[in-house]
């Protein structure tokens, strides 16, 4: 089975993994510091703070920003959950605003400016797929409007211009990322205080470390903020650092094929759209196309796997999850319910070749076939 997504390990990776344990200290140390700054320099930034999760991020990002009961945070829909939990979880209302197109599927500006009240404290931008929001926009509509702007940049590490946007970022490296440390994440933010008060809550609130407090000799600490126990851990440190100096090629490879792919369908699945134009600056986590309007979603999967091609979704709408439905039961957000319902996602990964990419359109073309015999109206 050719999968949507694959994480690469290989020896580089194994050493890594056998030289933390080897070294008899697994919990956050020196190699979780070494990662936070080669995570930093790739995206031109002074600092990082490595996390348990791309949710833990955007979850610290929000509580040291202040937001909290009352406030209001614009969210996408077309997104996972967590970008809308995490605002839950400081007691804010997330705010869901539609895309602006199925040919961008980006939050509308437009929208969100719409959706603006007196409560709005924050807008996290979401750039799916690993398709960057327009910068300039963006901030310009927050300088306006008073907003402190967010990225969660899940789908988008290794990009320079990510983590520029405005307060702060958050990364995702969960396994079928762009990179992996199997769960883990990191926070990349403009302002040094912004980042001790993150770091700070990262840890429980606690003003030493288990490292510091060995290397100082000194076993005494306090607790001066609320916190959370959201660190990463030795070993996912190291996978990090092994897997961070692969990929800048692994996007380059993304990235070839993500041209390639778009090409073939032209030519050969000429009813299926590609959003984005190209060139458009991604990190090319994804490989998203839309189905025709008519198309059954499910048969196209069905046949497509009996040709060894997974297939997914990204992403069903969250406003329409049974949680959020029941909490904001009157949310309508047509252009991301209708790109959701056609929307289908192709195997992008660095393991793959040219020919993997043939295959599945070649597969695609024959499950459109089938789907619309000659004659029959797409």
């Amino acid at each position: 089975m050719l999968l949507v997504s694959e994480p690469a390990f290989g020896a580089e990776e194994k050493a890594a993994l056998a030289a933390v344990i080897d070294s008899g200290w697994v919990t956050m140390g020196d190699q979780v510091r070494e990662f936070e700054q080669a995570f930093a320099r790739m995206h031109e930034a002074e600092d990082s703070i490595a996390v348990g999760s791309c949710t833990a991020a955007l979850h610290l990002i929000l509580h040291a920003l202040g937001i909290g009961p009352g406030d209001e945070v614009l969210v996408p829909s077309l997104t996972f959950v967590a970008t809308a939990n995490s605002v839950l979880y400081v007691g804010a209302r997330p705010v869901f605003v539609d895309i602006g197109s199925a040919e961008v599927p980006l939050m509308s500006l437009d929208e969100a400016e719409a959706k603006c009240t007196a409560r709005t404290k924050a807008v996290i931008m979401v750039h799916f797929a690993g398709y960057l929001a327009h910068r300039d926009a963006w901030q310009s509509f927050a300088r306006r409007k008073g907003l402190l702007l967010i990225e969660d940049a899940a789908h988008a590490p290794g990009l320079p211009e990510v983590g520029t946007f405005g307060e702060a970022a958050a990364f995702s490296f969960y396994g079928n990322k762009n990179m992996t440390t199997a769960e883990g994440g990191a926070i990349i933010a403009r302002s040094r205080t912004l980042r001790e008060t993150i770091r700070q809550a990262r840890s429980h609130g606690m003003t030493s470390s288990t490292r510091q407090r060995l290397v100082s000799r000194r076993p005494d600490y306090d607790v001066t903020i609320l916190g959370f126990n959201y660190r990463m851990d030795e070993l996912r440190a190291a996978l990090g650092l092994a897997q961070l100096k692969k990929l800048p090629e692994w996007n380059d490879i993304r990235r070839n094929l993500s041209l390639s792919y778009r090409q073939l369908i032209a030519e050969h699945c000429p009813s299926v759209m590609v959003p984005f134009e190209a060139p458009w600056r991604s990190a090319h986590h994804l490989m998203p196309v839309v189905l025709p309007i008519a198309s059954n979603r499910q048969r196209i999967i069905d046949r497509l796997r009996k040709r060894g091609v997974q297939t997914t979704i990204h992403y069903p709408p969250v406003h329409r999850l049974m949680f959020y439905r029941d909490l904001y039961p009157d949310a309508s957000l047509p252009r991301t319910e209708e790109f959701s319902r056609r929307e289908l996602t192709l195997p992008l990964h660095p393991r793959m070749v040219q020919s993997d990419v043939e295959l599945v359109v070649n597969s695609l073309a024959a499950a459109l076939g089938a789907e619309f015999p000659v004659g029959a109206v797409a």
